[in-house]
């Protein structure tokens, strides 16, 4: 596997997607390839926690389309790419809300990052369960921030820009990709 796929999406306040954000990544370095960004149709205007932002920042998608047309899309987008893998932090809620995509090889990030065995920057002052994993403070903006050190980092709620930073999350976590065989859902 030379490329794999990191995904987030941001649903509506009745749990259906309003959008989708994709990164493609090289296998070997982490360094982004490719991105895309999916607003979808009719839910974009249903609202939801997170819908002030859609287009924060001025980011505008790539397609504002039914969903149909933009899950068809996606998988061509990773079928160029031969991705067979994806990843998500907290994978099985993104799992759940994109059954088009289940026949791909699902892992979780945060089954990495929110463990003291694997993620070496967690405090030891943190509290831990005994097998490892932190109590609390294990979501993105809290791990983006105790692997980077970037105590101002804000977590965006837009599904493109939080793609990257949990990309960005695997890249600080510097395990070789097959180490997630430990996070494999589905």
């Amino acid at each position: 596997m030379s490329r794999f796929a990191v995904i987030d999406t941001e649903t509506t306040w009745d749990d259906a997607v309003m959008s989708v954000g994709i990164v493609i990544a090289d296998s070997e370095t982490f360094e982004l390839i490719d991105k895309k960004y999916y607003i979808l149709k009719p839910f974009k205007n249903h609202g939801g926690m997170y819908t002030y932002a859609l287009y924060v920042n001025g980011i505008k998608p790539d397609l504002e389309c039914l969903r149909e047309r933009a899950m068809d899309d996606l998988n061509k987008l990773l079928a160029s790419y031969d991705v067979v893998a994806i990843f998500a932090y907290n994978a099985a809620f993104d799992y759940r809300h994109l059954p088009e995509l289940q026949h791909f090889d699902w892992h979780d990030i945060m089954r990495l990052a929110a463990y003291r065995q694997h993620n070496l920057k967690i405090p030891t002052c943190a509290e831990c369960y005994g097998t490892g994993r932190l109590k609390r403070g294990y979501g993105v903006e809290s791990v983006y921030r105790m692997l980077s050190d970037d105590f101002t980092y804000c977590e965006m709620h837009n599904a493109l820009t939080d793609a990257i930073d949990e990309l960005e999350i695997m890249r600080l976590l510097d395990h070789a990709l097959d180490k997630y065989a430990l996070a494999r859902i589905g």
